[in-house]
C-alpha cells in the first residue's frame, strides 16, 4: 500500500473516531440545564399560612420544629427562610427524540394529547431537593410550557421535604461517622423494587444515576442497591427510592440498635 492511501485511511480512521466522541461543550450545558438558578424573593414574601406567619415572626427557626409534629408545609418561601444553604437538581426523566429511539436523555418528558384542533404538547419535569445534610424532598410539575413546569417541580419538592436516618450499618465498616444508612430498606413503585444496603466507607454511591442525586443531596455518601422490575421508567424509580428512604424512619428503634449502627435523624449535630 502507497504512503498517500495510508494517510488517506488514517485520516478518515480519525473521523469517524471524532464523530464517536461526545462533543465536550455539551457536558457543561447540560449541567447547567440540571442545575438551574431559580431565586426566591424572601424579602418582600407575605405569608399566607399560620406555619408561615410564625417562620416570618421568628417563632420558629428551625426546619424540625415543622417536621417533628408532621405539620404540612404550604409555602416554599418557608423552607428557603428556615434552610438558606438548600440546593436544588433537575432529574434526567425525558428523552429527546434520536433514531430509532435512541436520542439523548432531557430533564423534560413531552407528551402530546390529540385534539380536533391539533396536538397539543405538555411537558412534565422532577426536581429533587436538599441540603446534603439529612434533609431532601422531590417535587414532580407539569405544564404547557418547559419554565412553568420546572418552577412547580422544585416548588413541590420543597414542599415533600422530609428528613432521613443515617448511620453506618454495614458490617464492613468499622468507623463511627454515620455516612450510609443504618439498615437494609426496600422501596416499591408499579413493577419496581429498590433494595438499599448499608456499604463501608469509601465504596460511594452504586445505585442508578438518577437515585445518586436523590441520595447525594440527602447526605448519605457510600451505599449499595438491587433493583427489580421495568427499571428504565425514571419517574417509578425515583419514587421507589423515596419511598425507601421513607421507611428509614417508620418505626422507633431500640436504643441499643441506635447505638450499633451510629444512627442519627436529620442533620449531624
Amino acid at each position: 500500500m502507497s504512503e498517500e492511501k495510508v494517510v488517506v485511511v488514517e485520516e478518515e480512521e480519525k473521523l469517524e473516531v471524532e464523530k464517536d466522541v461526545i462533543n465536550p461543550v455539551e457536558i457543561p450545558e447540560i449541567e447547567k440545564e440540571t442545575k438551574p438558578e431559580v431565586k426566591i424573593d424572601v424579602q418582600g414574601w407575605i405569608p399566607k399560612t399560620a406555619i408561615g406567619k410564625k417562620v416570618k415572626n421568628g417563632e420558629i427557626t428551625k426546619i424540625d420544629q415543622i417536621l417533628d409534629v408532621g405539620a404540612p408545609i404550604l409555602e416554599e418561601q418557608i423552607v428557603d427562610v428556615l434552610m438558606p444553604n438548600i440546593q436544588s437538581e433537575l432529574l434526567m426523566i425525558g428523552q429527546s427524540k434520536g433514531k430509532f429511539g435512541g436520542g439523548a436523555r432531557r430533564i423534560f418528558k413531552q407528551t402530546q394529547k390529540k385534539t380536533p384542533e391539533g396536538n397539543k404538547p405538555s411537558f412534565a419535569c422532577m426536581a429533587v431537593v436538599g441540603n446534603g445534610d439529612g434533609y431532601v424532598g422531590v417535587g414532580y410539575g407539569k405544564s404547557k410550557d418547559t419554565v412553568p413546569a420546572r418552577e412547580k417541580a422544585i416548588r413541590n419538592a420543597k414542599l415533600a421535604l422530609f428528613k432521613i436516618r443515617r448511620g453506618a450499618g454495614s458490617w464492613e465498616d468499622a468507623t463511627s461517622e454515620p455516612h450510609s444508612i443504618p439498615w437494609e430498606v426496600m422501596g416499591k413503585c408499579g413493577s419496581i423494587r429498590l433494595v438499599l444496603k448499608p456499604a463501608p466507607k469509601g465504596k460511594g454511591l452504586i445505585v442508578e444515576q438518577e437515585c445518586a442525586k436523590i441520595l447525594k443531596l440527602a447526605g448519605i455518601e457510600n451505599v449499595y442497591s438491587k433493583t427489580f422490575g421495568q427499571t428504565r421508567s425514571k419517574v417509578n424509580m425515583v419514587a421507589a427510592c423515596i419511598d425507601a428512604l421513607k421507611k428509614l424512619g417508620v418505626f422507633k428503634p431500640r436504643p441499643e440498635n441506635v447505638k450499633n449502627v451510629y444512627m442519627i435523624e436529620g442533620r449531624k449535630q
